[in-house]
Formats: C-alpha cells, sequence, structure tokens
C-alpha cells in the first residue's frame, strides 16, 4: 500500500469504528483482515517479526476477527481504533527510514 491509500484505510478505519452499529459482522471482519495484511506487510518492510502469541497485536485483530459474531460492539469498535493506531504507527516506522535487524548468538552478524 502506498502512504495515501494506507492513510485513507486508516480514515476508513476510524469511521467504521464510530458507526460501528451500522456493520454487518462480514464489513468488521473483512476491515480487520484487510488490517492483518496490511500491518504484517508494514512489519515486514521494516523488519519487524510477529511473536505469534495472544499478547501479539495483529494476532489479537485475528481473534476478533474469526469470533466476530461473539464480539460486542464495543469490542469491534476497540479492534478497529487499535488497527488503526497499529498501521498509522508502523507507517511511521517505515517513513522514518529505519530498519530493525536481529542477531542471535552463535549467528554471522547480517549488515
Amino acid at each position: 500500500m502506498s502512504e495515501n491509500v494506507e492513510a485513507a484505510f486508516v480514515a476508513e478505519l476510524i469511521r467504521a469504528a464510530n458507526q460501528i452499529d451500522k456493520l454487518s459482522d462480514h464489513e468488521v471482519k473483512s476491515l480487520l483482515f484487510r488490517s492483518i495484511v496490511t500491518a504484517r506487510d508494514l512489519r515486514e518492510t521494516v523488519g519487524i517479526p510477529g511473536s505469534g502469541t495472544a499478547e501479539d497485536a495483529v494476532v489479537k485483530l485475528y481473534d476478533v476477527a474469526m469470533n466476530i459474531d461473539q464480539v460486542d460492539p464495543a469490542a469491534r469498535t476497540g479492534a478497529l481504533v487499535e488497527a488503526a493506531g497499529l498501521i498509522r504507527d508502523l507507517r511511521i516506522v517505515v517513513e522514518s527510514g529505519t530498519k530493525l535487524e536481529y542477531w542471535q548468538p552463535g549467528s554471522e552478524q547480517v549488515i
């Protein structure tokens, strides 16, 4: 996604969060899955690996999306706002030019 497309998507997520009562389960689920893909792509750009644990923001979004029929409107709103913030924050890191590299003991350092 380009910067303008991501900014428009963040705005779409905020609008959706503010109108949660007008959205179907499918619409919220679709927005959350788009958020997950966008966040994953931005993480890869910067070099941030997902932890895959329950504390990972992307995993939390996935859990809400998969159980959308059991999630109350307040939690749906919270997930959409969380997704918007995550994408916005990752976009800032990407724009800063920051790249992360991880070194593990016993491996050659990659430069």
